[in-house]
């Protein structure tokens, strides 16, 4: 494998924004920080990737391991190196020829332990709605009795040892501001002498008044809709970006925001045109991203759900389906996020659901509960003509057509309770499916992945294809992925378990567990990890952290000791696949990635996933990277890569050096179709067109059919030459070139995927 080296750049330059040809996330966390970010970047410039992509580089809690918990918008992170550190690191990584893309949380800050870690929540605490920070964030003051409820107490209050001291009030670690002159008072007076109410977590599941992060309560929204508040956020990311530190922005739950589309406005206004922003939104299946919004797309999650969908066998994954629910006596999938959104709206986000009623009056109350239900994205937009009409129809059905179409009315002549009611959309959305009826419906795992669709998890050839044209079209500089810090498995995780989906026989297994779901949840997530190391702790741990989400018999909030003590002896030892399946991983893995970073958009590579990253769900995707210098050095000297990691680390630096050192091949695309007996196995299309890629679909029911046999392709014209490496075993030689008309078999030469450039 060639490695041409890039051209370094001078330290003094302050480098032109220039769009990504991929990226490459990092999660920074104290134990890796700016500087070994830094020791990593000559890997990473060999690897071929442009562009890194931090993790949110700004001030937040002491010891966080995300950094999505800011706490000071104006410093960047002392525990990761400060911002020389992060300066060093961006010439580091210019003198390399790679670019830094700055992950930026614009919804929320950190409720923090202290308090005074976060100084505007802080001075709010202490000075009431007459701070100059009050504006900051959203509170309901009426609805507290004048005060903001804090539910940071780990009891009730009389049980709690609060004290004056130093002049605050202190609770264990946590410190509360006291309003001037109420220090002397007696501590009931001193407590309703405050701006807040410190309260029990429990007693205030109704009556929290703050907008918060889905439903953590120690995550409080910022009213970035604000102009003054927008500038005080974002002075310091602009900053970097206007000095060169950064080249692009990734924005952090977009949907959180009041109005999406302005705030991105004022921000590409600050920011400048040549800055590379993409969201973090998720998009239903049909949904599109809206056309006015001044980004070059999304984080691409809807190219996960695709490139996995294309390799999910659909007749399977319904018998999975018929199995699962035979074994479990669970519902299937529509009823499933019916029954979950319910849940979630009137119980854990009962005070979001409580301050929409208060605003909406009685007689609209059960409209909003019921259109908040039945709404099927995330959230509306304001300008939107009209909401969605099945959304309207079914809350109609329950709540009657009046009360629904006086809550349209409202929306339309009240923006601010049509920005609330968007927020809690977004919020129940990502409560109620992801977090919750992902992980009750599990007939095929890998299909319950952030922006997926359980009840449906195939995509056709046609469908894919489809898709990535409108890419090309509309959004060519999109953001794609396959893993980040945020999907429940990894890619090559869900590999295998999507193989699942073409013997779905496999999952036939009695079972006398007490929780037959559990039990099948354990098997498949077993079989999708493998042999990996440590494999059955950190099976047992996802177990845990799934069956509190699904609160089917245990809950973050309620917990079950009993039935949790029980949980760890569902994780079975390592399992492996049948060989003939793991051949169907195999292809699936090498499939995934390459459509992944070919098809239209910018790829991002998750850390250490340039080879096969076998994780499952958080805190174990944010695990320390192992970067494969050894085995890429290898490589790069004329080794032939031996077994599946290797080989998709070998594809990964193929098709990345190509988008760095030749990106006109990256443009265009057009779907290339095969003919004969297995053509609906084969996914290949062109790019520019130049490029050529060609991946094996369903390769398990493929060679119970019988193989290719004559399939062939027509191919573009021109000369078609490999440019993988040769296989282990096979001869180093000069590889066959193609033209014309190929068979299928000859082209792939007993892979599952290739890769041909024009000559």
């Amino acid at each position: 494998m060639s490695q041409p080296r890039p051209t370094p750049a001078s330290e003094s330059d302050v480098p032109k924004p220039v769009t990504p040809a991929s990226t490459y996330r990092l999660q920074l966390r104290p134990e890796f920080p700016f500087a070994a970010a830094e020791a990593a970047v000559p890997y990473l410039a060999s690897l071929g990737v442009s562009h890194l992509h931090l993790s949110p580089v700004l001030e937040a809690v002491p010891g966080s391991a995300h950094g999505y918990d800011v706490t000071d918008h104006s410093r960047v992170r002392a525990e990761l190196g400060g911002e020389p550190g992060l300066r060093a690191l961006a010439r580091s990584a210019r003198e390399h020829g790679l670019g830094l893309v700055l992950d930026i949380v614009p919804n929320h800050m950190a409720v923090p332990t202290p308090l005074r870690l976060n100084r505007p929540l802080w001075e709010v605490l202490r000075d009431g709605p007459d701070s100059p920070y009050a504006r900051w964030f959203d509170i309901d003051w009426e609805a507290g009795g004048g005060q903001v409820v804090l539910p940071l107490l780990a009891g009730p209050v009389d049980s709690c040892d609060l004290r004056v001291d130093g002049g605050v009030l202190r609770h264990g670690e946590q410190e509360f501001p006291l309003r001037e002159g109420t220090e002397a008072l007696a501590l009931p007076e001193l407590l309703a002498a405050q701006w807040y109410r410190p309260a029990w977590w429990r007693e205030t599941s109704a009556a929290l008044n703050y907008r918060r992060f889905f439903t953590i309560s120690e995550l409080i929204g910022v009213r970035v809709e604000d102009p003054d508040v927008f500038t005080a956020t974002h002075a310091k990311v602009l900053e970097l970006v206007r000095d060169g530190v950064a080249q692009g922005l990734r924005i952090d739950h977009v949907d959180g925001l009041a109005d999406p589309e302005e705030y991105l406005g004022r921000l590409r206004a600050a920011a400048g045109d040549d800055c590379w922003v993409v969201v973090e939104k998720i998009l239903a299946r049909h949904e599109r991203l809206p056309a006015g919004w001044p980004v070059a797309g999304t984080t691409g999650y809807d190219a996960l759900h695709r490139v996995d969908g294309v390799f999910t066998d659909a007749e399977g994954a319904a018998e999975l389906a018929d199995r699962y629910g035979e074994s479990t006596g669970l519902p299937q999938w529509p009823e499933t996020a019916r029954a979950c959104a319910r849940e979630v709206l009137t119980g854990d986000l009962a005070a979001e659901l409580g301050a929409l009623e208060r605003r909406a009056g009685g007689e609209l109350a059960h409209a909003v509960r019921e259109l908040l239900i039945a709404f099927p994205v995330y959230r509306p937009y304001p300008g939107e003509p009209e909401l969605p009409p099945q959304a309207l129809e079914r809350a109609a059905e329950l709540a009657g057509p009046a009360a629904v179409a006086g809550v349209r009315e409202l929306m339309l002549r009240d923006p601010a309770f049509a920005a609330r009611f968007a927020q809690t959309s977004a919020a129940l959305r990502a409560k109620s499916l992801e977090d919750r009826a992902f992980y009750r419906y599990a007939p095929l795992l890998s299909a319950t992945e952030v922006g997926g669709e359980p009840g449906r998890p195939a995509v056709s050839p046609e469908e894919f294809h489809a898709y990535c044209a409108v890419l090309a079209r509309d959004w060519p500089q999109t953001g794609t992925v396959l893993s980040t810090h945020d999907t429940k498995r990894s890619a090559d995780v869900r590999a295998r378990i999507s193989a699942l989906s073409q013997a779905p026989e496999l999952m036939d297994r009695e079972s006398a567990a007490p929780d037959p779901h559990l039990a099948w949840v354990a098997r498949q997530t077993a079989l999708g990890l493998g042999r990996s190391p440590e494999a059955v702790p950190r099976l047992a741990d996802a177990l845990l952290k799934g069956a509190r989400e699904a609160a089917l018999h245990t809950s973050w909030t309620d917990r079950n000791e009993e039935y949790e003590t029980g949980v760890p002896d569902y994780a079975p030892a390592p399992l492996d696949l049948p060989a003939e399946l793991a051949e169907a991983a195999r292809a699936n893995l090498l499939g995934m990635a390459l459509l992944h970073l070919a098809m239209p958009g910018v790829p991002e590579v998750y850390q250490g996933a340039e080879t096969e990253y076998r994780a499952l769900v958080d805190p174990d995707n944010r695990r320390p990277a192992h970067f494969p210098r050894g085995v890429l050095a290898r490589l790069d000297a004329g080794a032939a890569p031996h077994g599946p990691a290797e080989e998709k680390l070998a594809l990964t630096a193929v098709l990345l050096r190509l988008r760095r050192d030749r990106p006109e091949l990256f443009r265009g695309y057009a779907p290339v179709a095969a003919r004969g007996p297995a053509a609906g196995h084969l996914v290949a299309f062109t790019r520019a067109p130049g490029l050529l890629v060609a991946a094996t679909r369903l390769s398990h029911r493929l060679a119970e059919s019988g193989g290719w046999r004559d399939t062939r392709v027509d191919l573009p014209p021109g000369t078609w030459t490999p440019v993988l490496p040769a296989h282990a075993g096979r001869s180093a030689a000069a590889p066959a070139a193609h033209s014309g008309s190929a068979g299928v078999t000859a082209l792939l030469d007993d892979r599952p995927v290739g890769v041909w450039v024009r000559r």
